[in-house]
């Protein structure tokens, strides 16, 4: 007997790649995350740490202060950047978790599919057992006894 395929087997490979390529995005997605993350920390740590000259020319104060606001606009900007990625880091979280859901139907639908399969076979194994002791019983004994009925 020739057993079923499951016709949907094509699609749930598909959905297995999508899911892992997704998976995948996921991964680099947090690390850009992590990484943009830890750059502001450091651009911010150093700004923290910077001080101000308390005892030279006024052109090299300004000059330092100069310095120093580029310095936050850099570290305001860096950590802009690192909420960015943290959100698109999300996102493509939220995009392999969608991908993970449409595969695990198509799997559901798939043990459904192989638990009817072994069902009927099941039933056609309890009929043949049923029409092997039916016939048996429907014989006479090979003695030439009475034949069996119930």
């Amino acid at each position: 007997m020739k057993r079923a395929k499951f016709r949907l087997q094509p699609v749930l490979e598909l959905r297995r790649t999508e899911e892992k390529a997704a998976a995948q995005a996921a991964v680099q997605a947090a690390a850009a995350a992590a990484d943009a993350d830890r750059r502001a920390t450091e651009r911010e740590t150093a700004l923290a740490t910077a001080a101000l000259p308390t005892s030279t020319s006024a052109q090299v104060f300004l000059a330092t202060r100069s310095l120093l606001a580029t310095a936050a606009a850099d570290a305001s900007a860096a950590r802009a950047l690192a909420t960015a990625s943290a959100e698109q880091a999300e996102a493509v979280r939220a995009e392999w978790t969608a991908a993970a859901q449409r595969t695990k139907g198509l799997e559901r639908l798939e043990e459904r599919h192989h638990a009817a399969l072994q069902h009927a076979a099941d039933v056609a194994e309890e009929r043949a057992v049923d029409d092997l002791v039916t016939g048996r019983a429907g014989r006479s004994t090979p003695e030439g006894g009475a034949r069996w009925t119930a």
